[in-house]
């Protein structure tokens, strides 16, 4: 059984942990949980909107589990309505359906799905996620 562990990914998880606390030592978490509190005192539903559509950006382009340690930060530091809340959530789950590096749990299981003898590559996951994610998203953050 342990020889079917992605062993590999475990240096992935740590460095993305080490970035995430290399983002908040440069006080950009600080400084971006700042300017969305402003947002939110001046159009919460906006600041839903670009928060919810923010973090399901950042999840394909550094991976939602940075990002999602990053907005439970930004959670913390700034006193955010739950509908912000729950938008940077959905952001964070939903989001990296549109990438192969979006989610840990993708790149698993693409390579279960490879050691199979199955290949499904970035084009094609990206083929069907640009499909899929975008009318998910905006569904979800319509319903907040």
């Amino acid at each position: 059984m342990l020889r079917h562990v992605s062993w590999g990914v475990l240096p992935l998880v740590a460095g993305l942990f080490v970035l995430v606390e290399a983002v908040a030592q440069t006080g950009a978490i600080q400084s971006t949980a700042s300017a969305l509190q402003a947002l939110v005192q001046a159009s919460p539903g906006q600041a839903s909107w670009l928060a919810g559509g923010a973090a399901a950006l950042l999840s394909n382009v550094a991976n939602n589990l940075p990002v999602g340690l990053a907005a439970g930060s930004l959670g913390q530091m700034a006193e955010l309505p739950a509908q912000t809340r729950a938008a940077l959530l959905v952001g964070v789950d939903l989001g990296p359906n549109l990438s192969v590096t979006g989610s840990l749990a993708t790149m698993l299981w693409l390579v279960a799905l490879r050691r199979e003898g199955e290949h499904v590559s970035a084009l094609d996951f990206l083929r069907v996620g640009a499909l899929v994610m975008p009318p998910a998203l905006i569904g979800a953050l319509l319903l907040l």
